[in-house]
């Protein structure tokens, strides 16, 4: 059984920085893709950031130079860190992972129960 589990959400005014965080209990395959949705309300989804086995990683351009995906070396804590948070990063954040790689196109099999970020002016 995989769980995910998200936290670290809160509010913040412009240009603050928030961290969030997954924790990832139970199996990990050796060929993963881990990463942060974000869905804000009347929006579709948006891939923010992904991490794949090999250590790649990969960004929206919306959120590139100020969002990074650090993992930890055990592979089962994976953060967000935001920087320069604008209005428009307001959403709900989901930790999210694949046993494949992220160029795959398979959809994301686990996920975590979402964290709330709230930027305000």
């Amino acid at each position: 059984q995989v769980q995910l589990v998200d936290s670290g959400g809160g509010s913040v005014h412009t240009g603050g920085s928030l961290r969030l965080s997954c924790a990832v209990s139970g199996y990990i395959n050796s060929r993963y893709c881990m990463g942060w949705i974000r869905q804000a309300p009347g929006k579709e989804r948006e891939s923010v950031a992904v991490i794949g086995s090999d250590g790649s990683t990969s960004y929206a351009d919306s959120v590139k130079g100020r969002f990074t995906i650090p993992q930890d070396k055990s592979k089962k804590i994976l953060h967000l860190e935001m920087n320069s948070l604008k209005l428009e990063d307001t959403a709900m954040y989901y930790c999210a992972a694949k046993w494949a790689y992220c160029s795959s196109g398979l959809a994301f099999a686990f996920w975590g129960q979402g964290t709330q970020v709230t930027v305000s002016s």
